[in-house]
């Protein structure tokens, strides 16, 4: 999309002038076209779009409620800066969330999901041997929405989804860092797919779910402090 784009050109005319701006900055947050750090100016935001800052500096105060933006007094809006505590925090609060949703939804995650679910991790399987850390996390992404796009608790859907949009927000990708937690990131797949299609208890899928997310933060959190001592020791 051009940069000079006007609010006609942003898709949906239903939404209002704030929802339009609130889009318009988050894709470029995601797509890391707005880098951590990168200053956002309301004026420009709001030239760019041809609409007042009104609607901008609403835009602004849901993201910085999301996390995806700092303010700070006198210095105005940023696009929030690359911390490993705050990382931690969404891995923690996806696991528990997402665990949660992909349990609400297994009852009624159907035959042709399932299917799906399995040729996903299926393309997961063949980026191991040539490893592609975006594309891992692309299809990784797709394959946790069909395990829980069914959950009926459409709150916290959105509440995982804004998780993920956090996450993506503060690494591109968590692969690129333990590129070797993907082959078993690979094997928790099918457990959690066999779980649900074996029609497994409630509590047993959501365990299955929040220890696989669990067991990526701990490998990222090992590879960090692995890092860190051997910085030390140079």
């Amino acid at each position: 999309m051009d940069s000079k784009s006007s609010v006609q050109d942003l898709v949906n005319p239903r939404l209002s002038k704030a929802q339009l701006a609130y889009q318009w900055i988050k894709e470029r947050i995601s797509t890391h076209e707005f880098m951590p750090g990168h200053r956002l100016v309301l004026s420009t935001i709001a030239d760019s779009l041809a609409i007042s800052v009104v609607p901008v500096r609403e835009a602004i105060r849901q993201l910085e409620a999301e996390g995806l933006v700092t303010f700070e007094k006198n210095i105005g809006a940023h696009v929030s800066m690359l911390d490993a505590s705050a990382y931690e925090r969404s891995m923690e609060t996806l696991g528990i969330l997402e665990g949660a949703a992909t349990a609400l939804a297994a009852p009624f995650v159907t035959a042709e999901d399932i299917a799906l679910a399995r040729e996903l991790n299926k393309q997961l399987e063949t980026l191991l041997d040539d490893f592609d850390a975006h594309a891992f996390t692309e299809i990784n992404h797709k394959l946790h929405q069909v395990l829980f796009d069914r959950c009926p608790n459409n709150r916290l859907c959105d509440l995982v989804a804004s998780e993920w949009d956090r996450l993506g927000n503060l690494r591109e990708s968590t692969f690129s860092f333990v590129p070797g937690r993907a082959r078993n990131s690979v094997a928790e797949h099918y457990l959690i797919i066999d779980a649900i299609a074996a029609g497994s208890p409630a509590a047993v899928i959501e365990n299955l779910a929040r220890e696989h997310r669990a067991a990526t933060l701990r490998s990222y959190l090992a590879s960090r402090q692995n890092t860190k001592s051997n910085s030390a020791e140079i």
